[in-house]
């Protein structure tokens, strides 16, 4: 079984790996590739979906998270074949064969993808299975959605290519999710799925503990960078969708359990660089404003010592205020390290004046008790050389 799931993963890798370089060449010939946020999200986060959940896929098969990731892959690279596809055979008639069934893909496929991407890792993360039997409705709901929502993009009566509308052969009418009353009915359920399935998560965090709740954090901690790709947008460009590659990563580390506790020291350092910067460019921009008007006039541009002099004041701040924003970090959020590193620091004062062993060695156990607090612990004192002692003196 494990080595049949190897083959199938690594078959379904080269399959979407295939299609996304046939999708790049022909956008390519189209002209129409540039960096954009679509481009970034197509050419460089989806395929890593399909990597992670190909590795899932071959490692642990029976989670379903390595089958959603491998399909959003998959689904992605179709996507991207299917639109310069059917825009290179429309242009060039003739080039290609049936450009139409690659304008009807493009026209279904990206809604189950995205409720694949979204909703269903919220539900079923980390163990690709409902929270329980009661939950369980609210995934097969969300698998009814996703069937909707392909049925409704696939008899679409006009399937739509960039700026040309194409009459679907098999299009029915009124299936529109634009206008009228099915395209309503269904994004009301898909708002409730959401919501449900948000509400699942913090459940299911609530009643985590040990490696399922370290998981979680992962998955919550990619979840918080990848709502941050569109309010970063405006200032770092849309490089910044890029950020969307925290869900695949974080999700496979997870399931895989590589390194999968160093998620606390990875969000306890997030939240103080992300306090550092912020603290450091409220400074910088504080100075260069206030000493800009006062020496440059209001609105004119500030002298140049100013903008040095805000340089080197922010770089000065740096460390002091690193430390600071560490220490405050660790007292509110990891209060059990910041207790452990005052219980060491107390004892190590103590340790100077202790001349009792048996004392010493109390001592000893009751910190270890206290910082790392074992299921037991013992002290075992090497037994002293009295020949050699003898010998010595």
């Amino acid at each position: 079984m494990r080595n049949r799931s190897t083959w199938v993963a690594w078959g379904l890798l080269a399959l979407g790996l295939l299609g996304n370089g046939a999708g790049l060449a022909l956008s390519v010939a189209n002209g129409d590739f540039g960096w954009h946020a679509g481009e970034a999200l197509l050419w460089v986060v989806f395929p890593v979906f399909l990597v992670v959940g190909c590795l899932i896929l071959a490692r642990r098969p029976g989670n379903l998270i390595g089958w959603i990731f491998t399909a959003v892959g998959l689904l992605t690279a179709a996507a991207g074949l299917a639109e310069p596809y059917a825009t290179y055979a429309y242009a060039h008639p003739g080039s290609l064969p049936v450009p139409l069934v690659a304008a009807w893909v493009n026209t279904w496929i990206w809604s189950p993808t995205i409720l694949l991407m979204v909703v269903f890792p919220l539900l079923l993360f980390p163990t690709g299975r409902s929270l329980s039997p009661r939950w369980g409705l609210v995934t097969w709901l969300a698998v009814g959605l996703v069937v909707a929502y392909t049925m409704s993009g696939a008899l679409s009566p006009s399937l739509h290519l960039n700026e040309r509308a194409i009459a679907n052969p098999i299009g029915v009418a009124g299936m529109e999710l634009d206008r009228g009353p099915l395209g309503a009915v269904l994004n009301g359920l898909l708002l409730l799925v959401l919501a449900a399935a948000i509400v699942s998560l913090v459940v299911r965090f609530r009643r985590s503990h040990g490696v399922e709740r370290q998981q979680l954090k992962w998955f919550t901690y990619a979840g918080a960078l990848v709502l941050l790709a569109p309010l970063s947008n405006a200032l770092i460009g849309n490089v910044s969708y890029v950020l969307v590659l925290a869900l695949p990563v974080a999700v496979g580390v997870a399931v895989l359990r590589y390194r999968l506790y160093d998620i606390d020291r990875l969000i306890n350092r997030t939240v103080v660089y992300g306090l550092l910067t912020a603290l450091l460019a409220g400074v910088y921009a504080g100075v260069v404003l206030v000493l800009g008007q006062l020496f440059g006039g209001i609105g004119g541009q500030p002298p140049s010592w100013v903008v040095a002099g805000a340089t080197l004041a922010v770089a000065a701040m740096f460390q002091p205020a690193r430390r600071r924003i560490q220490a405050v970090v660790d007292r509110r959020f990891n209060r059990r390290k910041y207790d452990a590193a005052r219980t060491v620091e107390a004892f190590s004062v103590r340790l100077r004046d202790e001349v009792d062993l048996d004392a010493l060695s109390a001592e000893l156990l009751a910190v270890v008790d206290q910082t790392i607090q074992p299921t037991r612990a013992s002290l075992w004192l090497r037994p002293s050389d009295r020949r050699s002692l003898h010998t010595g003196t």
